[in-house]
């Protein structure tokens, strides 16, 4: 069984072909959809606001096609193209794409293609885990044409801006900007000095100064933590309490 949950979305702008595509990611164990989208634009807004590891996208569709389309997704996000046309496999090999389903498609061929997908995002995260755990106390960041080697012991918090990240360390009044994806550190970060609590904002957990109520307080700058986050914030404060 596979370890790893891979996120995605299903785009098509036929509503028979994107509930059939529905009902092949839910039967299969480690999709999880996220959302299902009638166009590209669409899927475009959601993915600003949560990030996700692969697409099963339509290539024929009105305003952007699934090859515009694929060409601006983060390097991140795979896609599998779905289409009835033979004619853009070629096409959609050009831009990377993990596989490309011809409909009309039953189940085992979705299997065949998301096994691919699932082969490909164990062989990248595992490797991302080994990475860290030879060097779980630094991060590298692309900063200013640079790679600044950044100490985990002294950054305070992180704070997502739509497509970039704030790091804010001790004893530097002013924040280290990176083009990445909130979601895609979370990943990088080991679990037991970082947490996120809230969809802007991930804290160390050893620089906490305060907790009041639902806030927490790191260099008197306040941070609320969300519904969302609240009962794994919780269960970490149970844990470390006198």
């Amino acid at each position: 069984m596979s370890q790893i949950k891979i996120t995605c979305i299903v785009v098509d702008d036929e509503p028979m072909a994107l509930n059939l595509v529905e009902s092949y990611v839910e039967k299969t164990p480690f999709l999880v959809l996220k959302k299902k989208c009638s166009s590209a634009i669409e899927a475009m807004e959601f993915i600003k606001e949560e990030p996700v590891d692969l697409l099963f996208l339509d290539i024929q569709m009105p305003d952007l096609t699934g090859i515009e389309f694929s060409k601006m997704l983060p390097k991140e996000t795979r896609v599998i193209f779905t289409t009835a046309f033979d004619h853009y496999a070629l096409e959609g090999f050009k831009v990377e794409a993990l596989d490309y389903l011809l409909k009309p498609f039953d189940y085992a061929e979705f299997l065949a293609a998301a096994n691919k997908a699932n082969t490909w995002f164990e062989l990248v995260k595992g490797k991302r885990k080994s990475i860290l755990s030879e060097e779980k106390e630094f991060l590298f960041v692309k900063s200013e044409y640079k790679q600044l080697r950044i100490k985990l012991a002294d950054v305070l918090y992180f704070e997502g801006l739509k497509d970039y990240i704030k790091i804010w360390l001790k004893d530097n009044p002013k924040a280290i900007l990176t083009l990445m994806s909130l979601k895609s550190l979370e990943e990088e970060l080991p679990e037991t000095q970082f947490m996120r609590v809230h969809r802007s904002f991930i804290v160390s957990l050893n620089n906490i100064d305060v907790i009041e109520r639902s806030q927490i307080i790191i260099n008197e700058q306040r941070i609320t933590v969300s519904e969302q986050y609240k009962s794994k914030f919780l269960e970490f404060i149970n844990n470390n309490s006198l």
